[in-house]
């Protein structure tokens, strides 16, 4: 029997964790597979639930963690190396960044004789300065070239690991986009919109939200941004939820005030903005909304995109790496260029003040994420992956 060892980043809320556990869990029975991972950031919540509710118990590391910290890094490569040695895997799969340096360097000094990595989104622009980034490219590339494949969750992120950042050859990167039950959107979603919107006393107003850690890389400024636009401009009733938290809260709360959008952190019907900090099941929160925003300045294959169509929700996102392939364009979601705030304003009001284009975009995206982004389709995908590496495909 195959043995896989999965080592993810840190179990933090996102599409890693959930890529993850479904692989850890529905993988055919010829396969066996341990999970491990990181300890997530103190600014994060915990998705531990995530594989426990799967049945799965996966072995934490405490020092890898999200900050570069060379004393840490080295005991979890350490660590990684015993878990290697005492599992004897056949196939060592990495997912995203920290996991994938330290796992693969362990991988390769224990003699594993296959490596994959899942580039789950990258950190060679929007994150660290170009001396840096170089760094990083140099690292990636020596690692890329001694794994058997690259996975990439997007056919515009392996255009940019194999044209635009050279790290390896497109011959040598799979696209397999990431799955998720989505299903669980399809439960209760009156019942849910209900709760939701009652704990809140929205009554008729249009909300708004934006789903995911509050850190520098998903510039929330350019949301707030957009609801001033709306608050000066469109005669619609509305309030907005920043849905998350993170290390960028009290900047993201000073800058608001500084727009002169009023905010709380509890039920307000009078305030504009309201910081919920995480909520466990978004799958309850969704149906509640009327339009779900995305502004990162980077991404890979952002989760709260493919949720919020699956529970028909319409959305306004900046148009960044793999969007373009979570989305249709015009059809469930409008787009824009980063730097284009105006054009985020419009395209936000727009949906604001018309109901029935709200309802248009909100009923195009459902069949195309349950056809394309279900964790049946990324088990089939990975299992044909894995058979070919061991020479049984």
């Amino acid at each position: 029997m195959p043995k896989i060892l999965r080592i993810l980043n840190r179990f933090n809320l996102g599409g890693p964790t959930y890529n993850a556990s479904y692989l850890s869990r529905y993988m055919p029975e010829e396969f066996e597979t341990m999970l491990i991972g990181g300890e997530k950031d103190e600014s994060e919540a915990s998705s531990l639930h995530i594989p426990e509710d799967l049945g799965l118990k996966p072995t934490i590391i405490p020092t890898m963690r999200r900050e570069l910290n060379p004393g840490n890094d080295y005991k979890s490569y350490k660590k990684i190396k015993e878990i290697i040695e005492e599992f004897k895997p056949d196939i060592v799969h990495t997912h995203a960044s920290k996991a994938g340096a330290l796992g693969r360097l362990a991988a390769i000094h224990c003699h594993i004789p296959h490596l994959v990595h899942t580039f789950h989104g990258h950190v060679f622009h929007g994150y660290f300065n170009p001396i840096k980034s170089r760094a990083y490219k140099s690292i990636e590339r020596y690692l890329a070239n001694r794994c058997d494949k690259i996975i990439a969750i997007s056919d515009i992120q392996k255009k940019e690991l194999s044209e635009d950042h050279s790290i390896c050859p497109a011959d040598k990167i799979q696209v397999i986009p990431l799955g998720f039950d989505l299903n669980r959107f399809l439960v209760d979603q009156n019942e849910h919109r209900s709760l939701f919107r009652s704990s809140y006393k929205l009554e008729d107003k249009v909300a708004i939200g934006i789903i995911g850690r509050l850190v520098p890389i998903k510039n929330h400024f350019l949301f707030l941004e957009g609801l001033k636009w709306l608050k000066n401009n469109s005669k619609t009733s509305f309030q907005a939820f920043i849905i998350g938290d993170g290390e960028e809260r009290a900047h993201i709360e000073e800058l608001a005030a500084n727009l002169g959008l009023t905010f709380d952190s509890k039920t307000n019907p009078s305030v504009d903005l309201i910081f919920t900090s995480w909520i466990k099941d978004v799958s309850t929160v969704l149906p509640g909304l009327d339009v779900v925003t995305l502004t990162s300045l980077n991404e890979g294959t952002p989760v709260s995109l493919i949720e919020a169509q699956a529970a028909e929700k319409a959305i306004v996102s900046t148009n960044v790496g793999g969007i373009e392939n979570v989305v249709l364009p015009n059809q469930s979601a409008l787009l824009n260029d980063i730097g284009d705030k105006e054009q985020f304003s419009r395209n936000l009001q727009s949906l604001v003040d018309d109901e029935t284009k709200r309802k248009s975009l909100s009923e195009a995206g459902k069949d195309f994420v349950f056809r394309n982004f279900h964790y049946d389709r990324l088990i089939r995908d990975t299992t044909q992956l894995y058979q070919q590496i061991l020479g049984k495909g």
